[in-house]
């Protein structure tokens, strides 16, 4: 019996291997879009018309959200539990190398976190940045690397750090 996360997973990575065109596209996405918005994200800074202590804070709760959702929450959980990358399980449209645990992924919880931190301080372009988020974490399911959940898994780490740091850097919820 499939589950629903590989039901979806192999609905989007069929996707895959039919165009050279849409492959290319995917894999700049979930290889190279992040650099992309990581220069996004400080010409928002820079550009943006917050004074200079406001860009640092923001520049902080940022930065804090993304290490504490990537490089530490993502990196607990798969220490306690090591989930295989869909292509060391199945036979699939592998597009992208990667290595480690597949869940949770660690792009998304990067990238929800980085999009969850801006949104606090200007939603529009903190919209921008999630949509950014949710194509590079489709990309990683299309491209074999990761399963619907682990992105899932990953969004909801994001942005629960970005909001914890939020509180906890201001002292108050956003009520």
């Amino acid at each position: 019996m499939m589950t629903y996360d590989f039901k979806l997973f192999y609905l989007l990575n069929n996707l895959s291997g039919k165009s050279q065109v849409f492959d290319w596209i995917v894999i700049f996405w979930a290889e190279y879009l992040g650099w992309l918005i990581a220069v996004a994200f400080l010409a928002f800074l820079y550009f943006s018309l917050f004074s200079k202590s406001e860009k640092f804070r923001i520049f902080l709760v940022t930065i804090i959200s993304v290490v504490l959702s990537r490089f530490v929450v993502t990196e607990i959980i798969r220490f306690l539990y090591c989930r295989p990358r869909p292509f060391m399980t199945y036979t699939l449209n592998q597009l992208v190398e990667d290595a480690n645990c597949s869940f949770p992924s660690g792009h998304s919880a990067f990238f929800f976190a980085l999009a969850m931190a801006i949104y606090f301080y200007n939603k529009k372009w903190g919209a921008w940045f999630f949509v950014a988020a949710i194509f590079i974490s489709l990309s990683r399911i299309i491209v074999g690397v990761h399963y619907p959940v682990d992105i899932l898994g990953g969004a909801i780490i994001g942005i629960l750090s970005a909001y914890t740091v939020f509180v906890a850097i201001f002292g108050k919820s956003l009520h």
